[in-house]
Formats: C-alpha cells, structure tokens, sequence
C-alpha cells in the first residue's frame, strides 16, 4: 500500500545524508570521507527502490494520489500549502532521477577517489539529488519554486566545486545568473497567480495548488473554471516556460550550459540527464493542461524547441572538448523535447526524456572514463582509445547509437515518435508549424549523428596523440595558459569496475529503455510489457489523455536513413580512406568554422556588449553618477545643516547665566504679542 510517509521517505533519505555529511562526516577528516560515498549511495538506492515499487503499484492500478497538504503559509487570500502528487509524470521522473543519480554516485566512487574534498562532494550531491525529488513531488506551486531555486543553488555548488580554479568559479556564477534571468518569468507567473487567489476562491480553488491551476486554466465548455483565459493565459504560459528555457537551455538562454562543463564530470552527467536540465521539460510537463489551451503559446514553445534542436547541433560539429559536445548534444536533445511538447506530443516528448537520461549518462561517465585514462578532455589529444579502453569505446559507441536514434536502441522509439506526431500535425499547433518543426528536427538528426560520429572517431579511432601530457606541452610551447582539468597523467588502461559497472548498467539501460514503450509491441513477443505502455501512461494523467499514434515504418525508416547519412558523412571525413587526418577537416570551413567554434559570439554579445558596454558603461555608469552626485550630495548636505544648525544653537549657550533670563523674557513677549495679534 502506498503511504505518504513512504513516498515522504525518497526525499528525506538524501536530505539526511546530506545532513549527516555536512555536519558529522566532513568534521571528522579526510579518513572518514569514503563513507560519505556510500552513504549517499545507501539513501538512492533505497528511493530508487521505494520509486520503482510506486511506479510499479500505480501503473498497475492506474492510480493518481494526491495526499492531503499540509498547510504552510496564509499569505493575503493565498494558502500555501505543502503536499505531495503522485502522477504518471512524477512516478516516472522519480525512477529517472534516483536511478540516474544512484549510478552516478557509484561511479563517483571511482572518479573522485583520492580528491580532498570527497566528503564536500557527496553532500553537494545528496542536497542536489533531493531538489530535484522535491520538485518532482511538489504539488503546489510555491513549493515547486522552493525545490526549483535549491536545484539552482545545488549546481552552482558543484560547477564551482573546484572554485580555486578561476575558470570554474566563473561557469558557476554564469549558470546562477542566466538561470536567475528565466527564472524571472516564473516567478511573475507565480506572483499573477498569488493575485488572482480571491477569483479562485470563488470557485473553490486555490491559486497556487497545480490540479486547480490547470483546472482554471480549462474553459467551462470543457468542464473547468475558465478563470484564466486570453492574453492573461499567454502571458501565464510564457512566464512559464521562461524559467523551463533558462533551466534547460533553451535558445537564447542556453550559453551557461556549455561553461557548466567545469564542473567534475560525474556533475555534468547528473546535470544533463536527470536534473537540472531535466527540471524545464518537467515544468512545461506538469503545466502541459495549461499551455495546451494557449496555441500561441504552443506555437512559441514548438519554434523555439525545434530550432534550438539545430541550433545546438551545429555548435556541437566544431566543438574538441568532448563534454562540451555532449553539452550542446544535451541542449539540442532538450530542443527535440521542448519541440514535442509545443506540438502537442507530450507522451512522446516525456517518453524522449525518459530513455535520454539513461543514453546521455552514459556519454558523460564515458567522457570521464576516457579523461580518466589520457589526462585530458581535448579530442584533438586523444585517439586510438579503443584497445586500450574495449569496455569504455563499446559502451560509448552504444550511448551515441542510441542518441543517433538508430533502430532498436532506446534513443530510437522516443525520437521516432516525436518526428511521427509532428509529421501528423495532429497537436494545437497550425498544420504548417507543426511540419515546419518536423523538418527542423530531421535536420537535427543529420547533424546529431555527424558530430556524435566524429567524437566516437576522434576519441578511440586512429593513433594516440599524447593526452593531457602532450597538450600541456603544446600550450606551454605556444606561450600560453594551461587548460584546466589537464593533466600530465596519462594510463592507457580501462577504467576500474566502479566506473565501467555503472556505465555498463547505463549501458543495458539505452538499449532496453525504449523496448518497454515501443508501438510495435517487441518485448509483448515474451509476455512482457503490451506496445505503448510508457506513452499511454503518461497520456493517462492527463484528462483528456492523447493516445500515441500507430507504428509509421516510413518515418522510421526516413529517420534511420537521415541517421545513418551523417554516420557515414562523419566516416568519410575521419576515417576513410586514411586511419586519422589530424588537421580537423571542418577547420577547412573557414569563417563558418570560426562562427560555430566561437558559438555564434552571443557570449561576446552577452558579456562584452549587453554586460560590458550598455549595463556597466551605460546603466552601471547613470547609477554612479546618481550616486555620486545625488545620493552623496544629500548625505552632504544633511551633514553641513546639522552642523551649521549646531553651531548657530550653541551661541545661545554661552554660559552667561544673566543672558538666559533674557532670553526667556524675550520668547515669552514674542508668544503674548502673537496670540494677541491673532487671537
């Protein structure tokens, strides 16, 4: 039976480790730090266990549960409350996240080891896990917020965790910030919506309980309140997805993401496939009854999606640290999500996030495994990896086959779904949208398996090339400062169990994740799972649930096609006919190559004109000036009063005792005389 209490417990299990780590582990010194790992690991894997049984129950019973809250806060005509929603989407989300995250801790194990700030990792990474279960559990909006800013402050912890180095103090404070910039536009949403609490009211609902948003949101044709409705249901949506755009990247909030990669890369894998990213499509997610009443608010969500898509893929053709590819491969991943939810394939779109979290986790962890061998995240260094490394190059090449969407990897089923629905134009979007995003995203495909393809190459393929010892010997040549997270250790060996298992676990997971939701209905051959039972779960917490369309082997066959076409472009550029050309054959490309290396210059656009030359010459500028001579002028100008006025009282104390009676005879006929003259 499904308690709260139980459901309570995923949550609190990382928020007492992290606790227990902070203040008991981490005091007690450096010998005691391993048991900072598994304790960490002890409290997912326990929520892990605890969210696959939930899932398990309440898939089985087609249960939504929805606990009584708790009252918090009574602020004006609002009620805060805090409670817990267990819906289709949250169930799913919590397997993701504590799967995810209790693989990663696990492989930390290994990666970290021997780093003097292990035990500070783990409760980083305890506190992060539990942000992201609070939010996914939030039944009222305020407390999605709460969770949602701790997510935030959790990885700003950790893309700064090695804050001695100035490039990663940096990366953090550029993710706070942007992600502050999204955030903005929900925490308007949440403030139109504290407002609107007395209208809610008035027809028994509370304004910030999510079921009763997206109840106010349904017109009364369909059986809801209608509260909001128009221009102010547009405005609610894109202060909505404002924040989903920072938290997940989207276009044009998407520069910290790449920066982000400063972090340990366990990090890195926990942020982009189960977390923080993952928090904007959950958002947009949970509010999806609300957004589908609004199709201009659709529509926006649609375009920006499908254009972010290739927007990042193109950055990731011209990008050597093989994280940052994985960055930009995540972001454009995100866009394919995003893009499937504007056109109102949201069981295709959950159904993507789903089987990406276990593909991109196990890019990432095998982008530490190699980093962990040659010393350095620099493709340009690396190469001929495959002997050394079988394990890490086979697990790698299934995580971007996967990622690719070939046929019948986990990436496939999820991606192949979005493509169909947006080629049947069957969403709230106009026809012509929704064609526009499928072509946007069959584009998208191309270029995905081109620089995914040229990774796997660049990485294991050909001759080694000196890792992170030949690339600081390179830079210090050139005169020129060291990259940070190189160094001169090179072993050309696999990884040790603690890392290769998880990844081999992740592994297991990108192949057979898609098997269980599949339209064609494969795994019901053994009497397993029936055909679309992932989709038609997450369709079942809707009220009006959409229904996944039947099989289409034309667009399947069209996207493997596509798929394979950037394979075998990216073959011909670095593999065939010579084993390894080591100039990059896009450095050819010339200023095409320079504007996707330098990402389009919107950083430059962000920092040397928007920051550099309107807010501190221009704004920064007005307000010292207001300072200066304003602000200061008043504090002066009190100042001289205060004096002066002193100086004029103290003349009246002169110490002659004769002069006070004076004094006192003169202010008494000044008062007689007046209230003669006016009374």
């Amino acid at each position: 039976m499904i308690t709260e209490q139980l459901v309570w417990a995923i949550f609190l299990l990382p928020v007492a480790s992290f606790l227990l780590i902070g203040l008991v582990i981490r005091p007690m010194g450096a010998s005691f730090a391993k048991v900072a790992g598994y304790l960490t690991i002890a409290a997912l894997g326990v929520g892990f266990i605890l969210s696959v049984w939930l899932l398990r129950s309440s898939a089985h019973h087609h249960m939504v549960y929805e606990f009584a809250p708790h009252l918090w806060l009574e602020l004006g005509g609002a009620t805060i409350e805090m409670g817990l929603l267990l819906d289709p989407l949250t169930n799913v989300m919590l397997v993701v996240v504590t799967g995810v995250s209790l693989m990663v801790q696990i492989y930390s194990m290994g990666y970290m080891d021997g780093d003097e700030s292990f035990a500070r990792y783990y409760a980083y990474m305890s506190l992060f896990s539990a942000s992201m279960i609070g939010l996914v559990l939030a039944v009222n909006i305020v407390q999605m917020y709460v969770f949602w800013e701790l997510v935030g402050l959790s990885s700003y912890l950790l893309i700064g965790f090695w804050h001695n180095r100035p490039s990663a103090a940096a990366a953090a404070k550029k993710a706070f910030v942007i992600t502050r910039i999204g955030d903005v536009g929900f925490l308007l949403a949440i403030i139109y919506l504290f407002f609107q609490a007395d209208e809610f009211a008035a027809h028994g609902l509370n304004a910030l309980h999510i079921p009763h948003i997206w109840e106010a949101a349904a017109p009364i044709a369909a059986g809801g309140a209608g509260i909001v409705a128009g221009g102010a249901l547009l405005w609610l949506c894109l202060g909505l997805f404002a924040g989903a755009v920072g938290k997940s990247g989207q276009f044009p909030l998407h520069t910290w993401l790449p920066d982000a990669m400063e972090g340990p890369t366990p990090v890195s894998a926990l942020i982009h496939a189960a977390t923080m990213v993952a928090a904007g499509v959950f958002l947009v997610g949970r509010f999806f009854p609300v957004f589908a009443e609004s199709q201009a608010a659709m529509m926006v969500v649609a375009l920006i999606g499908a254009f972010t898509a290739v927007f990042a893929a193109t950055m990731g053709l011209a990008a050597n640290d093989i994280k940052r590819v994985m960055a930009y491969s995540t972001v454009s991943q995100l866009g394919y999500m995003m893009a499937a939810l504007g056109v109102g394939a949201y069981n295709a779109a959950l159904f993507h996030l789903f089987t990406h979290a276990f593909f991109k986790a196990l890019l990432f962890l095998g982008a530490g495994s190699v980093n962990h061998a040659a010393g350095t995240f620099n493709m340009m260094y690396m190469g001929g990896l495959r002997k050394a490394m079988p394990w890490t190059y086979w697990l790698m090449v299934i995580g971007s086959l996967s990622l690719v969407g070939i046929f019948p990897l986990a990436g496939f089923w999820s991606k192949d779904e979005i493509l169909l629905e947006s080629w049947l134009a069957g969403g709230p979007v106009p026809a012509s949208i929704s064609l526009l995003v499928f072509i946007l995203l069959l584009v998208g495909v191309l270029l995905t398996a081109f620089y995914t393809f040229r990774m796997v190459h660049l990485t294991f393929h050909g001759e080694f090339r000196g890792g992170g010892e030949q690339e600081l010997h390179d830079t210090e040549a050139a005169g020129e400062p060291a990259p940070t997270g190189v160094t001169h250790h090179v072993h050309l060996g696999e990884s040790p169990l603690v890392m290769v298992v998880p990844m081999g676990i992740l592994g297991f997971s990108a192949v057979v994740a898609g098997w269980i939701a599949n339209p064609i209905g494969l795994s019901s051959i053994f009497g397993l799972i029936p055909s679309h039972w992932l989709t038609e779960y997450f369709a079942s917490g809707l009220h009006d649930g959409h229904h996944a369309p039947p099989f289409n082997i034309g667009i399947a066959v069209i996207s493997n096609v596509v798929a394979f076409a950037g394979i075998g472009l990216a073959v011909l550029a670095y593999a065939w006919p010579r084993p390894f050309v080591f100039r990059d054959p896009l450095t050819g490309a010339g200023p095409l190559h320079t504007l996707l290396a330098q990402r389009y210059f919107m950083d430059h656009l962000y920092e040397g004109v928007v920051v550099g030359r309107l807010f501190y010459r221009i704004v920064a500028g007005i307000t010292d000036w207001v300072d200066r001579n304003i602000v200061d002028g008043i504090v002066g100008l009190t100042g001289w009063v205060s004096r002066n006025v002193g100086s004029l009282i103290a003349l009246a104390q002169n110490g002659q005792v004769q002069t006070y009676p004076l004094v006192a005879a003169v202010g008494g006929l000044v008062i007689i005389i007046l209230y003669l003259a006016l009374g």
